[in-house]
């Protein structure tokens, strides 16, 4: 199990820390504390720079404090609901200031892919991913960058994208079917 797949046992653990904080907000340090850097790279993955991504986590962490009494458990870890806040700042930040999205990958992230893809990896095959992955809109890239670089659940997705389950499953499915196609059309398998 790796730190984004969490038991049921560490997720109700986790809200009993959450609810702690609702009634005590020195609580919620401790959650700080623990997902701090996971959302700074979260963050600091999609835009490329450092000092707005601290201010971006900074925003995150306001929000989430600010709206913790409204959060309602979902059986999904807490980070979820973190990783959505954050998603939605980052979101804001390219409205505000048009710059262009970063995706921040490495030759491991690609061939995830290529093999999800049912296809047989290789570094051909690799460089025509990247052009595939570049005609992806916003969304989709997003849905790929939670599935195959932050290697989260599907539900964990549904969560932080505010779609269920299966839709987040379903359209990331669809889009390595779109990416595959594109491949197909250059090429590349």
């Amino acid at each position: 199990m790796n730190e984004h797949h969490k038991s049921e046992n560490q997720i109700q653990l986790e809200q009993e820390t959450v609810e702690a904080a609702k009634s005590d907000p020195a609580k919620f340090g401790l959650l700080y504390e623990k997902y701090f850097r996971q959302v700074f790279v979260f963050v600091f993955r999609r835009i490329g720079d450092e000092e707005q991504a601290a201010d971006i986590v900074s925003n995150t962490f306001l929000k989430a404090m600010l709206a913790l009494p409204k959060y309602v458990f979902k059986g999904v870890p807490f980070s979820a609901w973190l990783f959505r806040i954050a998603s939605n700042e980052v979101n804001m930040y390219f409205r505000k200031t048009n710059k262009e999205r970063i995706v921040s990958l490495d030759k491991s992230d690609l061939s995830t892919i290529i093999v999800e893809s049912g296809e047989n990896d290789s570094t051909d095959v690799q460089q025509k991913l990247l052009k595939a992955l570049a005609t992806l809109k916003p969304e989709e890239m997003q849905l790929i960058e939670l599935r195959f670089f932050e290697k989260n659940a599907f539900l964990e997705i549904g969560e932080i994208m505010g779609i269920t389950e299966n839709n987040a499953k379903v359209r990331t499915y669809r889009i390595l079917d779109k990416l595959k196609q594109f491949l197909t059309k250059i090429g590349g398998i």
